[in-house]
């Protein structure tokens, strides 16, 4: 079996997530590694097909049987996803996955997001 790899992709402080109908659970985008891939191209096109979203990947990282990307969410492109997608503040009840790697992965993912797009506090907002 080839390496794989997912993104957590982030708008604002929202993360997206797939329901996947035969493990009946919330899981991050991703998939398979293709030959000539990188992990960060596989999680962009894998996150395009289940979810219809562009990303920007800005970090990714080696969790010992996959790789993990921290991404910036773009626009909605395709209709035509593989599988429902939905923005989470917090992670759902029901997941695919081990919530314990969720809970290392998600505040990590955040946290390279923050360093690309710096958190402007509402107080040096200035209005015109």
């Amino acid at each position: 079996m080839g390496r794989t790899a997912y993104a957590v992709a982030f708008d604002g402080d929202r993360f997206l997530m797939v329901w996947h109908r035969r493990r009946k659970g919330w899981e991050m985008p991703g998939g398979h590694v293709e030959e000539g891939e990188t992990s960060a191209q596989a999680a962009a096109r894998e996150f395009l097909e289940e979810a219809g979203y562009e990303i920007e990947i800005v970090a990714t990282r080696d969790i010992g049987y996959c790789d993990v990307c921290a991404a910036i969410l773009g626009r909605k492109v395709r209709e035509d996803c593989e599988m429902e997608s939905r923005l989470f503040s917090e992670l759902p009840d029901e997941l695919s996955f081990d919530r314990d790697e969720y809970l290392d992965t998600v505040p990590w993912a955040k946290n390279e997001v923050d360093r690309v797009i710096p958190r402007v506090p509402p107080s040096a907002l200035r209005y015109r």
